[in-house]
């Protein structure tokens, strides 16, 4: 899996972990909702640190509790 969708996917599983709609977290963490539907359409090459660091603050979450899990494994993410 590329970084990108491990990204995605993660974001989409907190989501859900939380029962919060885009427009939910986008409110919560102040990154507009065309940002966040860009990233997970992938209409974006790449996320910001700083964007991802803003959406781990909308889900009440640090960026290790973010990255934490299987997803990021060595194993699991290939370019």
């Amino acid at each position: 899996m590329k970084l990108q969708d491990a990204i995605i996917a993660r974001i989409e599983q907190l989501r859900k972990q939380k029962r919060m709609s885009k427009y939910k977290l986008s409110m919560a963490s102040g990154v507009p909702q065309t940002t966040l539907s860009s990233i997970i359409k992938k209409r974006s090459e790449s996320i910001k640190l700083i964007t991802l660091y803003w959406i781990c603050e909308g889900f009440e979450i640090s960026l290790e509790e973010f990255f934490h899990g299987g997803l990021f494994s060595r194993e699991e993410i290939s370019e």
